[in-house]
C-alpha cells in the first residue's frame, strides 16, 4: 500500500488498486471518534449512450437513467432497508448522483467493520425486477416535478439548457418524466454491468479506522467483482456557441434572478496541467466576483445584490462559469456584471493574500472528515487521482502567469436567463 504525506498538513494517505481495478483511498485520523466512507462510481446522468466491448452497436438508455439506478440500489432481494440497517447503529446514510458520478456513503462513530462491509454489499448487489422498477418512477417523477417547482433549481436548468447545445448537462439529472417513464429493469442491468465494475469504482475513507481491518474488509467485500473492460462512451462534441444568448420568464417569486452563463475554451491556453489551470481560474473568479471582491463590495453599497453566488464546471475543451443572482434591479445588476467581465482589473497585492487564505482553508479542512473526503472525492473524479501538495501548488501560483492566462481567456460566448415576478 502506497503512503503519502500531504504536503503541508499533518496527514498521510494510503492508496492501493487492487487486482480487480478498484481504487481504495485511506485517511486515517488519531484524533477524532467519527467516520466516514464513500463508495463510487464514475457513472452520471450524462452518460446515456454507450457501445459494450462485446457489442457491435450503441446502446441508448432513457436520460435520468443513472438517478434511478442510484434509487433502486436501495431495494434488496431479502426486503431489508439499508438505511435501516444503519440506523440501529446511529450510522447516516445517503447517496447522490452528479453529471459524471454516483457515491454512496455512510458515516458514523460505531461498527466501522459492520457498516463498511454493508456498504460495499448493497451496492454490489443490485436486485431489480419490472414490479420494483415501475413502483419507482411514481415515486422519482414525483421527485421531478417537486424540483421544478423550486426557482434557482428551474433558473439554474434553463441556463443549462441555453449554454449547451449537445453536451447532456443540458438535460437535468434526474433526466426527463418522459424518459423516467420509460426506463426497464434491462435499462439498469446494463448500466450497472458497464459501469458499476470495480475499474470503474473508488472508495474513499477518513477518519477514525484500522487500516490494515478496512482493507481486509474490502478486499473481501468486493473478491467476487471482476475487472471488465469497460465500454466506449459516446462522445459528444460540444460547439463553441451558446443555443440562446438571452431568455426571460415569469415565475411566482417577489425579488428577480439571474443567471449568467459563460463557456470558455480552454485547448489553446497556455496552462495545460489541468490542475494548475483550476487554481488560476478558481483564483480569477475569486478575485473579480468573490466575497471580497470590489465588485461584490460595489454591488452592496449600490443595492444591488440581495444574494449572488459562483460555480465553475469542466466538460470537454471548455470551462463553464456560472453566477446565480438576486436583485430588485435585475436589468442594472446584469449591465453591471457585463462591464465586470469586460474591464476588470488585478492586483498582486490582492492575489497574494488570496493566496493565504486559500492555504489556510486547506489547513482548517482537515479538521471536518466529511469536507476534506469531499476534497479528496473531487480530486478522483475530477483528475483521476488525490492531489497531495495543492497547499505547494498555491504557494507557487504567480500573479504574472494569472495575468498572461486573463489575456487567453475568451468570454464572449455567454447566456444570459431572467426570471421575474410575475405581475399582479
Amino acid at each position: 500500500m502506497k503512503k503519502t504525506k500531504l504536503k503541508g498538513l499533518d496527514l498521510e494517505i494510503f492508496e492501493e488498486t487492487l487486482a480487480n481495478g478498484l481504487k481504495v483511498i485511506l485517511l486515517p485520523y488519531e484524533n477524532k471518534k467519527n467516520y466516514f466512507i464513500s463508495y463510487a462510481t464514475k457513472f452520471g446522468s450524462t452518460i446515456t449512450e454507450f457501445k459494450p466491448v462485446d457489442s457491435k452497436r450503441n446502446i441508448k438508455v432513457p436520460t435520468g437513467i443513472a438517478h434511478f439506478l442510484e434509487h433502486k440500489m436501495f431495494e434488496q432481494e431479502n426486503g431489508e432497508d439499508p438505511f435501516t440497517f444503519f440506523s440501529k447503529s446511529g450510522t447516516g446514510a445517503n447517496a447522490s448522483t452528479s453529471f459524471d458520478n454516483t457515491q454512496y456513503i455512510c458515516y458514523g462513530t460505531k461498527n466501522f467493520n459492520e457498516n463498511l462491509n454493508y456498504l460495499l454489499n448493497f451496492v454490489n448487489s443490485p436486485y431489480f425486477t419490472a414490479q420494483n422498477v415501475e413502483k419507482e418512477k411514481g415515486i422519482i417523477i414525483e421527485e421531478l416535478k417537486m424540483y421544478l417547482d423550486i426557482p434557482d433549481f428551474k433558473l439554474e436548468n434553463k441556463l443549462r439548457e441555453n449554454l449547451y447545445q449537445k453536451n447532456s448537462r443540458r438535460i437535468d439529472i434526474g433526466g426527463t418524466i418522459e424518459d423516467v417513464e420509460q426506463i426497464t429493469k434491462e435499462d439498469l442491468y446494463n448500466c450497472y454491468n458497464n459501469f458499476y465494475a470495480p475499474n470503474n469504482m473508488f472508495i474513499i475513507i477518513g477518519g477514525k479506522f484500522n487500516i490494515e481491518e478496512a482493507l481486509e474488509v474490502i478486499k473481501e467485500s468486493v473478491s467476487s467483482k471482476e475487472k471488465v473492460k469497460l465500454p466506449k462512451v459516446k462522445d459528444i462534441k460540444e460547439p463553441l456557441k451558446v443555443t440562446k444568448k438571452e431568455e426571460s420568464f415569469e415565475a411566482d417569486i417577489n425579488i428577480a434572478k439571474l443567471a449568467y452563463g459563460v463557456k470558455v475554451p480552454i485547448n489553446d491556453i497556455s496552462i495545460t496541467n489541468k490542475v494548475e489551470l483550476d487554481l488560476y481560474l478558481s483564483m480569477l473568479v475569486a478575485l473579480v466576483f468573490g466575497s471580497s471582491s470590489e465588485f461584490r463590495e460595489r454591488m452592496r453599497n449600490k443595492k444591488l445584490i440581495n444574494s449572488l453566488y459562483t460555480q465553475k464546471e469542466t466538460i470537454p475543451d471548455y470551462k463553464v462559469f456560472y453566477i446565480l443572482a438576486s436583485s430588485e434591479d435585475i436589468d442594472l445588476l446584469l449591465k453591471e456584471i457585463k462591464h465586470e467581465f469586460e474591464n476588470f482589473t488585478l492586483d498582486q497585492e490582492s492575489f497574494e493574500r488570496m493566496k493565504k487564505v486559500w492555504i489556510a482553508n486547506e489547513v482548517r479542512m482537515t479538521d471536518s472528515v466529511d469536507s476534506y473526503i469531499s476534497n479528496l472525492y473531487d480530486d478522483i473524479i475530477g483528475y483521476d487521482k488525490v492531489i497531495t501538495n495543492r497547499i505547494d501548488l498555491i504557494r507557487k501560483m504567480k500573479f504574472s502567469k494569472l495575468q498572461k492566462l486573463v489575456k487567453e481567456l475568451d468570454f464572449s460566448n455567454y447566456s444570459i436567463v431572467k426570471m421575474v415576478p410575475k405581475e399582479k
